[in-house]
């Protein structure tokens, strides 16, 4: 079995800093690379008047059906 920090051992403070660390750097990557790609993706959108009304029809298609789903589930 694979441990990263040992039970018992010594030094279990700064190495539990260390992969925290880690963890948070790499949490940052991932959601700055997620804020990037949705920012480029929601340009080229509001640039498409046809698109936006296209997403706009379609939530509120959504927004009727699970309205219309929930009017009709019995408890």
């Amino acid at each position: 079995m694979l441990q990263f920090v040992p039970a018992g051992g010594a030094g279990l403070v700064p190495r539990m800093l260390a992969l925290s660390a880690v963890f948070m750097v790499m949490t940052f990557v991932v959601f700055a690379l997620y804020g990037v790609f949705a920012a480029s993706v929601r340009s080229r959108l509001l640039d498409r008047p046809r698109v936006v009304d296209r997403l706009r029809r379609a939530f509120a298609v959504s927004f009727v059906a699970l309205g219309a789903k929930l009017a009709f589930t019995e408890r």
